[in-house]
């Protein structure tokens, strides 16, 4: 059964007060949790409705409180599960970044997976071939075009012969029968 009263002391910082009932009787015990949960504080000297019941230590108090100024539903009692709700709102939006980081770590891990199947797959289905075969390099030689023209300048037939197939400008073969410097080095016939 609904009364009303007159709340005529409140403490902010603790969060409780009480209502003179106006029946009149002693004034009544009443908490902050049983007011709605609409942002507004409980002024002194507003009128209230109320319902009386006990508090955790068996003192009547009054509980499911309806401000009469402000209009609201009376307060649902809170239950000792309500502050973990509360909690485990907070710990939701840590939870969901962590699934999500979760997901995209095993996301990342799957795609890495994948690619390397399909590489394998890949590299399993490609034939297998002999790499080609270079053609055989031409032997180092000690010789190089260095501006020598003559063959005064030459210490062999083969220094001659290279410098006449390799270097421009020689002046080594004077009957053009390609056989260099054949008074000095390169008598008789030569392999080039």
């Amino acid at each position: 059964m609904r009364s009303s009263g007159i709340l005529r002391s409140w403490n902010d910082e603790r969060g409780f007060g009480f209502i003179a009932p106006t029946q009149g009787g002693p004034e009544l015990f009443v908490h902050i949790s049983a007011f709605p949960r609409d942002g507004s504080k409980p002024v002194v000297g507003e009128t209230v409705s109320f319902e009386r019941g006990r508090g955790a230590d068996g003192r009547p108090q009054a509980v499911q409180v309806v401000r009469a100024a402000v209009g609201s539903r009376p307060a649902v009692p809170r239950s000792p599960a309500a502050p973990e709700a509360t909690r485990r709102g907070g710990a939701g939006l840590l939870g969901g970044a962590l699934l999500l980081v979760v997901l995209v770590v095993a996301g990342t891990w799957g795609t890495r997976q994948f690619q390397q199947a399909s590489l394998r797959r890949q590299l399993e289905s490609t034939p297998v071939t002999s790499p080609p075969v270079a053609a055989p390099a031409e032997p180092a030689t000690p010789f190089r075009c260095d501006g020598r023209t003559q063959c005064s300048q030459m210490t062999s037939c083969a220094e001659a012969t290279w410098f006449i197939n390799h270097c421009t400008g020689t002046q080594m073969d004077g009957n053009r029968d390609g056989v260099p410097c054949e008074q000095q080095w390169c008598t008789g016939p030569t392999i080039r």
